[in-house]
């Protein structure tokens, strides 16, 4: 197990469900993500335009790098569908030194 910074985030994103792979997929494929797993069936309540809004949503749990975060943001600020996505990073303080590794290997 590694325990210095890793350079390692998670990034949360919220996402309707009808665009949740297409993000999922664009992220992949232009390597600012090592691996997606998309939550389906999350049920989100927040204010929005001074009302209380309730909406079943998929939540993305993103494995990147903190170096990759802005193209990340602006590749999911491009091609996600709310005016204001949730893009929410955290460090990932320690984990599995392969699977780091592994993550490092697959973000450019």
């Amino acid at each position: 197990m590694s325990t210095s910074t890793t350079g390692v985030i998670v990034v949360l994103i919220a996402s309707p469900q009808s665009a949740s792979d297409k993000l999922a997929r664009s992220l992949i494929e232009s390597r600012l993500a090592a691996c997606v797993n998309c939550m389906p069936g999350v049920r989100s309540t927040y204010r929005w335009e001074g009302k209380v809004e309730v909406d079943t949503e998929d939540l993305l749990v993103v494995k990147t790098t903190k170096e990759a975060f802005p193209r990340l943001e602006e590749l999911v600020k491009k091609e996600h569908p709310y005016d204001v996505p949730e893009i929410i990073g955290m460090d990932v303080p320690v984990g599995s030194k392969d699977y780091l590794s592994w993550v490092k290997e697959n973000v450019v």
